[in-house]
Parts: C-alpha cells; sequence; structure tokens
C-alpha cells in the first residue's frame, strides 16, 4: 500500500521528527520569554516616565518592539521614544549566531528635550563602547577620562567641566550602573539618550535615577 513505507522505520526519519519537535518547542518558549522581556521593560518605563498617551508598536515579529510616550504636562521631557531589540530564543538554529552578533538584548531610549542642555557629554562602558557601540560625532573636541563605575570600566567624553561633574556626580550617588551601558546628552539634537540591557524586572530599578537626574542636567 505504502510504497516507500520502509522510510519510516529508519533512524534517520525518528530522529527528524524529533529534530523537528524541539525546534517547535523551542519556537514556542522563546516566544514567551522575548514577551516577558518586552512586557516587563515597557511596563517598567511606563512606571517611570507616567506618560499621558502612549503607543506600542511591532516591528520586528517577536525581536522588535517601539514605545512611544507623550508627556503633555510642563516639564524638561516632552516624549520618549523607546525601542527592544531582543535576541532570538525562538529560533535555537540561528541563536548561537545571533549571541556571537548581537551578545544581548538591546533597549534604546530617547529622550525629547525641552530646553537645550549645556553641552555635550557621553558616559560609555568600555566594552560596549569597542564592540558595535555608537560613534560619536566630532569625538576630537571631547576632553575624555576613563572611570570605574561599580564593576565596569567606563569612557566619559565631555566638552565643559560642568557635565564632568553633573555626571561623577550622579555616579557617586548611584555606585552601581545595573543595566545601563550608556548614557548621552546631546544638545545639537536636544536630546537625551539611554542604552540599557533589559533584564526582567529589573529596568526601572536602574533607569528612574538617570529620569530623575537629567532635569538637574538642562539649562532651565
Amino acid at each position: 500500500m505504502f510504497e516507500h513505507g520502509h522510510i519510516v522505520t529508519q533512524p534517520v526519519f525518528f530522529l527528524f521528527i524529533a529534530f523537528s519537535c524541539i525546534l517547535t518547542i523551542g519556537y514556542f518558549w522563546g516566544r514567551r520569554q522575548n514577551k516577558r522581556v518586552f512586557l516587563s521593560a515597557f511596563n517598567d518605563l511606563v512606571d517611570v516616565v507616567k506618560p499621558d498617551d502612549q503607543t506600542f508598536t511591532n516591528i520586528g515579529g517577536v525581536v522588535g518592539y517601539h514605545a512611544n510616550l507623550f508627556i503633555k504636562k510642563r516639564g524638561p521631557i516632552s516624549q520618549i521614544d523607546a525601542t527592544i531589540t531582543l535576541l532570538p530564543r525562538h529560533s535555537w538554529l540561528y541563536m548561537p549566531i545571533s549571541k556571537l552578533i548581537m551578545k544581548y538584548d538591546r533597549l534604546f531610549i530617547t529622550l525629547y528635550l525641552r530646553h537645550r542642555p549645556p553641552a555635550e557629554a557621553h558616559l560609555i562602558e568600555a566594552k560596549y563602547a569597542s564592540f558595535r557601540g555608537p560613534k560619536i560625532t566630532n569625538v576630537h573636541r571631547f576632553d575624555r577620562e576613563e572611570i570605574t563605575w561599580g564593576a565596569y570600566d567606563f569612557y566619559l567624553y565631555y566638552e565643559r567641566a560642568e557635565m564632568h561633574d553633573h555626571f561623577m556626580k550622579f555616579i557617586d550617588n548611584n555606585p552601581d550602573p545595573g543595566l545601563v551601558r550608556h548614557i548621552a546628552i546631546v544638545p545639537g539634537q536636544r536630546k537625551g539618550f539611554i542604552f540599557m540591557i533589559p533584564q526582567k524586572g529589573q529596568v526601572k530599578k536602574d533607569l528612574a535615577p538617570i529620569y530623575q537626574w537629567i532635569p538637574s542636567v538642562i539649562e532651565e
């Protein structure tokens, strides 16, 4: 009746079925894990910012999401955009390659400032700066200081001494960077930037001090 019935009795066939089942299980497990990280990070973001309006957009299947938070009340920050890119935990075949290239989940936060900051400054973790980190425009204009923040080595780039003092005071008051790997104040764009490695239940703890500190940097 079955012309190729002998195939289903071969070990290779059973290995193929087992492998397919493992990949299917991995797909649903990975989707669940990524959803937990994304929801936790964005819920923490909303808890810190307390926006008047918000929109969330899926930009990459189960590995990319974007948020726009709007603040109507008067204050130093008018809007926050956030993008999270996640490791492809749902794809166990591609996950090892992505781990080598991307290393970790990434949360990029942009703050739109109502007032222009006095000068530009960047506090960036040394390993992140050397591995696919952001390129700082006109970096030759800045003074650079190598500092230790918690268990990590950071570079502090700054245009003016007052920005150096602002950042050093923040570090003194917050001795552990936690998930934070980059903080930037860019007056030319009238924006602030934060890069974090999002972990479930941890974003709020490390984001809140930065969000509360940034108004002290901005000129009123």
